[in-house]
């Protein structure tokens, strides 16, 4: 993991203007739709702060977290937020936020810590919380370009979320960013149990 934060605190401003401007709206606003007004949302991995800034922009309150400390400098320059260090496996929320959005973060954990990082989510989340997470599509483990991944698939997701969490969609998508449409996503919704 270590190598994957370096990674991001290397490339931070790279990966910022890669990433910004993609457009995430129809997963966003399927999540968003979800959520009941003013609802908290934890940002989890929240890289350039993209996200986070939209959601502030519909009305809700949203707690920005990173590995990467230049990512959070980045972020908070982005929403005017305080936005704190944290790595996934020191998540210390208590039943704290009503949604997780955890778009292309989680896909940094392998997979045998997952279900641990699964439980601090499930812990983060009030009531019947929303969890929101993506990862590539696939069956691969392991570095590439510079960064641990973890893909998965339907199959693996099913297997990972119970009995913490009940998924309430999985879906996939194209990548959203220019010639990279080739590249598919897994979506995933899912309610705390």
């Amino acid at each position: 993991m270590d190598k994957t934060l370096r990674y991001y605190d290397e490339h931070a401003a790279a990966f910022t203007a890669d990433t910004v401007t993609t457009d995430m709206s129809s997963i966003q606003e399927a999540f968003i739709r979800q959520l009941e007004p003013g609802a908290h949302i934890l940002d989890l991995g929240c890289g350039s702060g993209r996200d986070t800034k939209l959601f502030l922009s519909k009305g809700f309150a949203v707690t920005p977290v990173d590995g990467s400390g230049e990512m959070c400098t980045i972020a908070k320059a982005n929403t005017g937020l305080e936005v704190r260090q944290l790595l996934f496996k020191d998540l210390d929320y208590i039943e704290a936020f009503d949604a997780v959005w955890a778009c292309a973060s989680l896909l940094h954990v392998p997979s045998k810590e997952l279900p641990y990082i699964f439980a601090l989510i499930h812990r983060a989340l009030k009531g019947r919380g929303l969890l929101y997470c993506s990862f590539k599509y696939g069956t691969f483990e392991g570095e590439r370009n510079g960064r641990f991944f973890t893909d998965l698939t339907e199959d693996g997701i099913e297997k990972l979320l119970p009995p913490l969490f009940t998924p309430t969609r999985i879906w996939t998508t194209n990548d959203a960013r220019p010639g990279r449409s080739d590249e598919r996503w897994l979506n995933v919704m899912a309610l705390k149990v």
